[in-house]
């Protein structure tokens, strides 16, 4: 794999906790130049944490980025692996709030969002919500998480990948969509018995690396890697957003994409991600005038090809 893309390994200048309310505390990062130009990386999951992401994106001579663990996972606390964290306090709302916070807390005027996945759907309801707040906008992976979404992806799949479908459908077979399989998913993950937890978090994640395994380039076994309270969390919040259509009503991210009007946005899509099909990032640039969409041959989990791309984004933005 060529490294052209990617800058040297970088350390975090300063890290912290920032107190969101609700008994919850979020994890953050601060990387780069201290004069740069203001960033924040958004990871995705639900659930996955921010972990190592993004730190050989983002040049580190002309960008001051941050990263932070969304409520629940990473290093933020209380942690949903704890089956006693209240997930009534852990919607899409609090996490846009969380992220007004973070740039009230580090003095940011305006800032670019990147992020991939699950990201994507975060970024653009705050950018709805802040569009005076957002310099530029990168996503990956382009997802709404519209129920239409979350019905492809934990059902309609299943005709591509029949034997690992046959296997997670027999965790809850009354299920009869995505949306309801989550949600047995969920109510398993909110079981007092942590084997019971333990078998769902397993069963799911199973279910996930199947998705992305049959995809070029996939990467088989990426999410059944994550191992106790880190893999408890992923799938309780996962579940947790899924089951609730992450909290948004259907279809609200398109149909108010009028409000990112004069934010320059870059999306760059696998043509043949499964997990999600190309049409919900063609959808969105068909109702975002000013964003590009740049297809990838790639899956879900990209490429070298999409990262390249995202460099030329990221480069291309600095010098605006």
């Amino acid at each position: 794999m060529t490294e052209a893309y990617r800058y040297p390994p970088i350390e975090p200048r300063s890290s912290g906790m920032l107190d969101v309310g609700d008994g919850n505390a979020i994890h953050w990062l601060e990387f780069g130049n201290p004069g740069g130009k203001p960033a924040l990386a958004v990871h995705g999951g639900p659930g996955s944490g921010t972990g190592n992401s993004w730190r050989r994106s983002f040049d580190p001579d002309r960008y001051r980025w941050f990263g932070f663990d969304q409520r629940g996972c990473g290093l933020s606390t209380p942690h949903a692996s704890d089956p006693a964290t209240d997930m009534s306090v852990n919607t899409t709302q609090h996490l846009i709030d969380d992220m007004e916070r973070l740039r009230e807390h580090f003095g940011v005027e305006k800032w670019l969002l990147m992020g991939g996945s699950w990201a994507s759907t975060l970024i653009l309801a705050y950018a709805e919500q802040h569009p005076e707040r957002v310099s530029e906008i990168i996503l990956m992976g382009v997802t709404m998480t519209r129920r239409s979404e979350i019905n492809w992806l934990d059902w309609g799949v299943r005709q591509y990948i029949p034997a690992a479908f046959e296997r997670f459908h027999a965790v809850a077979p009354e299920a009869t969509n995505g949306i309801e399989m989550a949600a047995a998913f969920n109510r398993l993950m909110e079981d007092p018995d942590p084997q019971v937890r333990a078998k769902a978090a397993a069963d799911w994640c199973a279910w996930e690396d199947a998705v992305i395994a049959h995809e070029i380039d996939g990467a088989p076994g990426s999410y059944s890697a994550r191992v106790d309270d880190a893999r408890l969390a992923f799938v309780r919040i996962c579940t947790h957003y899924f089951s609730n259509a992450a909290f948004l009503e259907e279809g609200v991210l398109l149909q108010e994409a009028g409000k990112l009007a004069g934010i320059p946005g870059v999306l760059i899509h696998g043509r043949l991600d499964l997990g999600g099909p190309l049409q919900i990032a063609w959808d969105l640039a068909a109702a975002w005038p000013e964003a590009e969409l740049v297809v990838v041959d790639s899956g879900h989990t990209g490429n070298d090809q999409m990262r390249i791309e995202i460099r030329h984004a990221l480069d291309r933005f600095v010098t605006v």
